[in-house]
């Protein structure tokens, strides 16, 4: 499971995962009889069962912040696709792919696919599909090459 998950739900409840390391460290030393493990067990499964219910709620909490990140690093760039055209270049491979490259931003694809890599700030925001603005912004650095 992710690490990061697992350090959120140990900073959400680290009251709750103290107070049963304790009660089961004291249940450990006070009873001396298989009692002892029967409890310790049931504490530890309660634990579990706890943490499985939060674990998923905090998983998609991570996911709803990652992708409101993301959805809010596409929004900047796409207004940096106006606002640097005038300083795009446009650089052609031998293999026939292209980049382009701003001051913020870098597009790489092929000539006809439908999608371009997108970096902004140095990090991956993914495949785009070349809408109008992307073509734009193609056509502007092919135009000052």
């Amino acid at each position: 499971m992710n690490t990061e998950v697992w350090l959120e739900f140990v900073r959400q409840n680290w009251l709750i995962l103290l107070i049963a390391l304790v009660a089961v460290l004291l249940v450990i030393n006070v009873v001396k009889t298989m009692l002892k493990w029967a409890i310790a067990i049931v504490i530890v499964v309660a634990l579990v069962v706890y943490s499985g219910v939060s674990i998923d709620q905090i998983q998609n909490t991570v996911t709803g912040v990652k992708d409101e990140a993301v959805a809010k690093l596409q929004s900047e760039a796409l207004k940096m696709l106006k606002d640097e055209s005038a300083q795009a270049t446009f650089k052609k491979a031998a293999d026939g792919s292209f980049t382009v490259q701003t001051p913020s931003l870098k597009l790489e694809g092929k000539p006809n696919a439908k999608t371009v890599e997108v970096t902004y700030r140095g990090v991956s925001l993914g495949e785009w599909e070349r809408g109008e603005q992307v073509n734009a912004l193609i056509r502007a650095a092919q135009s000052r090459k």
